[in-house]
């Protein structure tokens, strides 16, 4: 790199996590280049929530206040059993939550948090797009690195982020190592308010417990539509992939649930089926000038709610990472995986779990039921002060 001029990245794909990282970046003096396979920077899905770690992530990038305007703020997290409909846990997300944490719990739509940060990235001049261009391969040497497309067009920059997801082709090159499948299939929805049964609009995520299953709803856009998804264990040899889903293949899993939750599955007019897959934690990220973040870095299941606000913690850690490094990258990026691989690894051991305690049948669904019972507001802030009291790092 020429240290008379401008330190240069290239950020390959521009969804939540690389948008975040294009302007953690920027706003530490970067020129970035975002390169992107779809033909206009967007995102697909319907809702996520976002916990207090989040909104520290997007204050600490500017886009905080443009977030928060787009959230529904919510009132509880809640969890019942899809059984026999009792109510298994709540956890207050109100002021008090707020004061503990430093910030809401807040859903939101996928577009809508895309969009905060896009706003952002677009007014920045130090960061361009290109559309339509997928990543091949990578080639490091001294002085850079360059990245080529599968057109064969070659793009040149003194480091490269890869943000491209659970099939990272950058991880491919860094890593080398196979996505796990877990066999967990995901279908998403949004249903409009009036199409919400009554006693369902509740402003909170609401998480229905079943055997093998579970369904989750909760208020998007100003409660004018519901985020409902449903998550089963399928019967099927499955390939990481979203396409389009299938009713009676939903209730077809959802046999012997409590008619209260069992009503919302015939509420979309259409469904996204996401067949789901995460990856087993590993002590490195980086090699030289490359290195990755986001789904590429560390992909987990969704039953902690915590993708995307891992992304936006990844993306302000290495920006600063890098400052504190003078802009040295192999150093840098060694600085960021050191803090961010020990707590993505727990969040993704601990997200497997979590999975297993919704999904619980039998006996065990019996002792789940009886975990929280009595249990303070207090003692549950106390539980999630690793995960929702993240902090800036200073270095």
């Amino acid at each position: 790199m020429n240290k008379s001029s401008e330190p240069s990245v290239i950020v390959v794909g521009g969804g939540i996590g690389g948008l975040a990282a294009a302007l953690a970046l920027a706003r530490q003096g970067v020129r970035v280049q975002v390169l992107e396979q779809a033909a206009q920077i967007g995102e697909i899905g319907a809702g996520i929530q976002l916990g207090p770690n989040a909104f520290a992530a997007l204050d600490a990038l500017g886009v905080g206040a443009h977030a928060r305007k787009r959230a529904v703020f919510t009132d509880h997290i809640i969890m019942m059993d899809a059984v026999d409909a009792r109510e298994v846990v709540r956890i207050d997300t109100g002021e008090a939550f707020r004061e503990r944490f430093g910030g809401p719990y807040a859903v939101i739509h996928r577009t809508d948090i895309h969009l905060s940060i896009l706003e952002a990235v677009r007014e920045d001049p130090r960061i361009t797009f290109k559309t339509s261009t997928q990543i091949a391969g990578l080639e490091q040497d001294a002085d850079g690195i360059e990245v080529v497309d599968t057109r064969g067009e070659r793009y040149r920059a003194d480091a490269v982020v890869g943000c491209d997801g659970v099939k990272s082709v950058i991880r491919e090159r860094l890593v080398g190592d196979e996505a796990r499948v877990t066999g967990h299939v995901v279908y998403r929805a949004v249903v409009e308010r009036e199409n919400m049964p009554d006693e369902l609009r509740i402003n909170a995520p609401v998480l229905w417990a079943g055997p093998r299953c579970h369904l989750v709803h909760y208020p998007l856009r100003g409660g004018q539509q519901f985020n409902l998804v449903v998550t089963f264990h399928s019967r099927e040899q499955e390939v990481w992939g979203v396409r389009e889903g299938s009713k009676d293949e939903v209730m077809s899993y959802f046999q012997g649930i409590h008619a209260r939750p069992a009503q919302m599955l015939d509420r979309p007019t259409s469904w996204k089926r996401w067949a789901t897959a995460d990856r087993d934690p590993v002590d490195r990220w980086s090699v030289g000038r490359a290195t990755v973040l986001g789904d590429a870095a560390h992909p987990m299941v969704q039953y902690m709610a915590q993708g995307a606000c891992m992304a936006l913690e990844d993306a302000v850690t290495l920006g600063l990472a890098l400052k504190a490094c003078d802009m040295d990258f192999e150093a840098g990026f060694r600085r960021y995986e050191s803090l961010r691989i020990p707590r993505t690894a727990r969040v993704v051991w601990s997200t497997r779990e979590m999975g297993r305690i919704y999904h619980a049948q039998g006996v065990e669904r019996l002792v789940r039921n009886t975990l929280w019972e009595g249990r303070a507001q207090s003692r549950f802030y106390d539980a999630l002060e690793w995960l929702y009291g993240w902090e800036v790092p200073r270095f």
